[in-house]
């Protein structure tokens, strides 16, 4: 617990106004919205692009915070019942806290940085570590300049070992990191092309990343990587003890042999007799788990007991991921790890599924030994705060625990396979259930008995790649416009309401939708942003009005038709609606000569109110058509000015699609529509390259043939094979919306990284794919139809298409995975 006093001394704020120093802290929180114990939270009120943390002050107030560290001056927040310090820097600030607790603890403390694998390396490695130590992580992968601070501050004396992993993009920035982790063990991975754009070369950004070593007594190391090993060879890093491995033959741990069977690897190093045995063939497995050998075997372990706890792994995603489950319900698949840190985020994410007021929480006990009536009083506060209506759990040590969880519907199992026996009894329907277990109870199994058993084909989408471009876009954008989210077609036929949650949490201003009967959906899943309905009928008018859906007016006829409809709801005042004018799209949308009846029409009827006018336009991303867009806006400006002329309130403007926000920034208005650029696509090349991909569309093998030189293939025999050949089943087909097009060699499927042709004619249901270039390939193998690599970008000009057709076109059959980081 910090007192005000403690703050000063550690942050030397420039100003300080402490009215009660006795309001002591013991959280440090910085988003408004995931404070768990509000009057114990010392709030940091970061400004952003796009956000200010000093805006929610006062709300927080009314939470019970009662410590804020600012940026602005004191005397702004003078009278209010709170404590302030004034800093120039509240994020440096926060690592300075961090970095004081920090000192209070003398147990290990292994830090991991490099471009790949970190987030990975420490799951592993605190798996087998929490065998014989109570470990403290980074949750998930919080490795940013406010991640580490947060996840140091978790340290407490009821831990013997931490593994933090700290990441960097720009230079300068490992120091602050270091001086919060202060590892004395450190895990350098490699160094790739992550955030290549801030540094010279890959030189300059190895020795950002070795800053976090500065005081370590021991490194860890790949010596097969050439710069690497040249780089710390130097004088600067001739405190470390190197512990490197690799066929280098200055390697500490030198391999003089590698081989790889079926499913397994097995290594040999020149230093004992015994092998280690990895339960993976893929290079990137193999490289972490040899970084977490040489740790190991650095601690004392030997390698019969490394490869014996090896097997208890298992290949992860790192990301929560969201699957439809039985009864109407949703799983949240979150068992990669269990920490009380990553608990809370997985339950700020089980409180975002608005779309079901059942929540419920399958917990195992925790991987920590040792715990104390102290961190299991911890836990009850965290889940009486997420509001949890029925828990399940799995282990003798929570199940003595029982009465420390405030829930009233409980059930406890003491194995997994007990709770798979019985999972009938616990009734799951209609309702969002979070899994969240540690990795020895093996709950992968019960995401697997609880999710629907449907296609073998399914879209994935990244909700994480989604947010970083709503923020690429923000930051285009003067801080007070507003963003209308267009999520028409189920948001492009990518999802409703797990995809909105996410735009909802990241507080997108609007939504629109091409049908009252999508907005209708998203009310009835407990979404509650203003949702325009783009194209209103007037036959849809009485179910707009009563699930609260704003229409765009677009002509005379259905504003005289809204206007009779709301005569039957004399208790409606206010009706927002939306007028769209026809700039020169000519599709739908006011002429200018209709103006003047228009206005005179929403003046008649009190009970209207314009929440917005807008317009379309036609070429915003064409530079050849430039002049006409300036046309479109100049004439918008002209009509905006009637307008305002005779209505005597405000309201909103916009104009700009995706395109538009890049290409004509000074036309931002009020609000911006943002399309698909949210999803990751836009037609200006500049853009693009910014964006990440936010979709995967995968399936698997279900049969392998071997064809003759000279045999047929598929319907109407368009193939005929050349030579001899190797081709796989795929289980998609047109149905799923995989174009016909792709078909005879114009699509091409991933399978081990590589492109396998189409052969033949695409199926309703299948598609033959050639795989004769590739080695030992299986049944269940997996198979990318369209992702980075495979982008929709590249194959859809493949046939003359656009990606958003491609898009749009994956059938409703194939399921939705939705995952986070």
């Amino acid at each position: 617990m910090l007192l005000p006093d403690n703050i000063i001394q550690i942050i030397a704020p420039k100003n300080s106004i402490v009215i009660d120093s006795n309001w002591g802290i013991s959280e440090l929180g910085f988003d408004s919205r995931k404070l768990t114990f509000p009057a114990q939270t010392l709030f940091f009120a970061i400004k952003t692009a796009k956000n200010d943390g000093h805006l929610y002050i006062k709300e927080l107030i009314r939470q019970k915070v009662r410590n804020f560290i600012i940026g602005e001056d004191v005397e702004h927040y003078k009278g209010l019942n709170a404590n302030f310090y004034q800093v120039n820097d509240p994020v440096l600030a926060m690592q300075q806290i961090a970095a004081e607790h920090r000192k209070h603890f003398n147990y290990p403390v292994v830090g991991i940085t490099g471009s790949n694998g970190k987030t990975i390396i420490k799951e592993w490695l605190s798996t087998i570590l929490s065998k014989d130590f109570s470990v403290i992580k980074s949750p998930n992968s919080y490795n940013s300049q406010i991640g580490v601070p947060l996840s140091v501050w978790q340290m407490n004396g009821n831990y013997n070992f931490g593994i933090f992993e700290a990441g960097i993009s720009q230079k300068n920035e490992m120091d602050n990191l270091e001086a919060v982790i202060k590892p004395n063990i450190g895990i350098l991975t490699n160094i790739g092309n992550a955030h290549s754009g801030f540094f010279e070369n890959d030189e300059e950004k190895l020795l950002e990343k070795l800053k976090l070593f500065k005081d370590s007594s021991t490194i860890i190391y790949n010596t097969d990587a050439y710069l690497i090993k040249a780089t710390l060879g130097a004088q600067d890093f001739a405190h470390l003890q190197k512990i490197s491995w690799g066929k280098n033959p200055d390697s500490y741990y030198k391999i003089i042999s590698q081989k790889q069977l079926q499913h397994t690897t097995i290594v040999e190093f020149s230093h004992s007799s015994e092998w280690l045995e990895i339960p993976f063939t893929d290079a990137a497995s193999i490289e972490n788990v040899l970084h977490i050998s040489a740790l190991l075997m650095f601690l004392g372990y030997s390698l019969a007991y490394i490869s014996k706890q090896l097997r208890f792994l298992s290949p992860l995603s790192m990301r929560m991921e969201i699957k439809e489950a039985q009864n109407n319900s949703i799983v949240i698949n979150d068992t990669y790890s269990l920490d009380v840190n990553s608990l809370r985020i997985a339950l700020d994410f089980l409180s975002m599924q608005t779309q079901f007021a059942n929540k419920t929480l399958i917990i195992s006990d925790f991987e920590q030994v040792n715990w104390g009536e102290k961190d299991y009083l911890e836990l009850s506060k965290i889940f009486d705060n997420h509001n949890i209506t029925k828990m399940v759990v799995v282990g003798s040590e929570m199940r003595r625990r029982h009465g420390y969880f405030p829930v009233v519907e409980k059930y406890f199992y003491d194995t997994t396979h007990d709770l798979l026996a019985h999972l009938d009894d616990i009734n799951i329907r209609n309702e969002a259930v979070l899994i969240k277990g540690a990795r020895a109870f093996k709950f992968e199994k019960v995401v697997q008995a609880l999710q629907l058993k449907t296609h073998q084909t399914i879209l994935q989408v990244d909700l994480t790649a989604i947010v970083h471009n709503l923020q690429y876009f923000k930051e285009l954008l003067h801080s007070e416009t507003k963003i209308m989210a267009m999520v028409k077609a189920m948001s492009y036929g990518l999802g409703d309401a797990e995809l909105i949650n996410e735009l909802c949490y990241h507080q997108i201003d609007y939504l629109a939708v091409a049908y009252t009967d999508e907005g209708i959906t998203l009310r009835k899943r407990n979404i509650d942003r203003p949702i325009v309905v783009l194209g209103a009928e007037a036959t849809g008018f009485d179910l707009m009005i009563r699930y609260r859906l704003e229409p765009e007016i677009f002509n005379l006829f259905y504003l005289k038709e809204l206007i009779q409809t709301l005569q039957n709801y004399p208790e409606i005042e206010s009706f927002p609606i939306h007028l769209k004018i026809d700039t020169g799209m000519r599709r739908l949308g006011f002429h200018r000569k209709e103006i003047e009846e228009m206005l005179q029409l929403v003046k008649s009827c009190p009970k209207l109110k314009i929440a917005s006018v807008f317009t379309h336009l036609a070429a915003a991303e064409d530079g050849r058509e430039n002049l006409f867009t300036y046309k479109q806006i100049h004439r918008f400006d002209v009509i905006c000015r009637k307008i305002d002329a005779q209505i005597p309130y405000p309201y909103l403007k916009h104009i700009l699609n995706t395109a538009g926000i890049v290409r004509f920034p000074e036309a931002q208005y009020d609000m911006v529509r943002l399309g698909l650029g949210l999803y990751g696509f836009c037609p200006l090349p500049e853009v693009q390259q910014q964006l990440q991909s936010v979709i995967t569309l995968s399936s698997v093998i279900t049969q392998i043939k071997k064809i003759k030189k000279r045999e047929t293939v598929g319907y109407n025999r368009t193939f005929t094979a050349k030579k001899d050949m190797q081709i796989a089943i795929v289980p998609v087909g047109y149905a799923d919306g995989f174009p016909k097009e792709f078909s005879n060699g114009v699509g091409t499927m991933l399978v081990q990284g590589k492109p396998c042709p189409v052969v033949g004619k695409i199926n309703m249901d299948m598609t033959v794919i050639d795989v004769t270039h590739l080695k030992n390939v299986t049944i269940g193998e997996d198979v990318i139809i369209y992702n980075t690599e495979n982008s929709l970008e590249k194959i859809s000009a493949r046939i003359g298409k656009t990606p958003y057709e491609l898009l749009t076109a994956i059938s409703k059959r194939v399921p939705r995975i939705y995952v986070r980081e």
